[in-house]
């Protein structure tokens, strides 16, 4: 499937834990292996194949990297609005769908789980997001604090992947940008789920799959959750933490491969 790739490279606004940490003014300007953050999410999206790569940024200096990217795809730089959500709404309509979502800090970020991802996702669902069980977490990265989501076939985080697969998916937009106003009132976000399945939940009875139906219901959408097998695919960049941990795993990785043959 062909698809345009939208990387949401915004500032929160205040200063940046991690970028912070590691001496640089935006934490998509944080090295990894000799790359920027941006740099290797933008590599590993023209590798799986898209076609555009669209990044959402309004810090100048990560502007001025982004200018110095040359990937095989068509690749942009696109406004960032008052919220996650309000840009990736601004985006679809500016690039229209199929288009997947994903963040500057998304610094492991390989092709072939983006590729798996979009294999993965069944043909009649509007909206996907990417999930990676516990076990896979712990088995990848022990070392990683995740916030999980925990249902009755078990816990599971977020992997910072999401297919917007066609317009009806713009409801799922539209959903997460209600969420968004309400981040402080927690109890009136969970009332938008209703009394059954609040009640499911506390009971350990809800099923992942059951909430994701769930809110695309509320969202007048399809929507499905994809299990990865990818275990080190939640890991983001959100704090200096997690910054030495991705170091640790890209040194662990450099150290555990094979060299070049020896002159003989």
């Amino acid at each position: 499937m062909s698809f345009t790739a939208l990387v949401l490279a915004g500032s929160r606004g205040g200063e940046d834990p991690a970028a912070a940490y590691a001496g640089v003014a935006h934490k998509g300007l944080i090295e990894l292996a000799g790359e920027t953050l941006l740099a290797r999410v933008v590599s590993a999206l023209d590798s799986a194949g898209a076609e555009r790569i669209a990044v959402a940024a309004d810090d100048r200096e990560l502007v001025a990297a982004l200018d110095q990217l040359h990937p095989k795809a068509a690749l942009q730089r696109l406004g960032v609005a008052a919220g996650p959500s309000q840009t990736v709404a601004a985006a679809a309509g500016a690039l229209g769908t199929p288009l997947l979502v994903t963040t500057v800090d998304h610094a492991l970020l390989q092709a072939d789980w983006v590729r798996t991802f979009l294999a993965d996702t069944p043909a009649d669902a509007d909206v996907a997001v990417l999930v990676a069980p516990e076990a896979a977490v712990r088995a990848a990265a022990p070392d990683s604090r995740r916030t999980w989501l925990k249902f009755r076939d078990g816990r599971f985080s977020g992997c910072n992947l999401f297919l917007l697969r066609n317009d009806r998916a713009l409801g799922a937009v539209r959903l997460w940008r209600r969420v968004e106003a309400l981040r402080k009132q927690p109890w009136r976000i969970a009332l938008m789920l209703g009394p059954g399945m609040l009640i499911r939940y506390a009971l350990g009875r809800l099923t992942l799959d059951a909430a994701v139906k769930r809110l695309g219901e509320l969202a007048g959408c399809r929507a499905w959750a994809v299990r990865t097998p990818f275990g080190l695919a939640a890991v983001d960049v959100d704090k200096p933490a997690d910054l030495d941990l991705v170091r640790r795993l890209v040194g662990n990785v450099s150290r555990s491969s094979p060299g070049p043959p020896s002159a003989r």
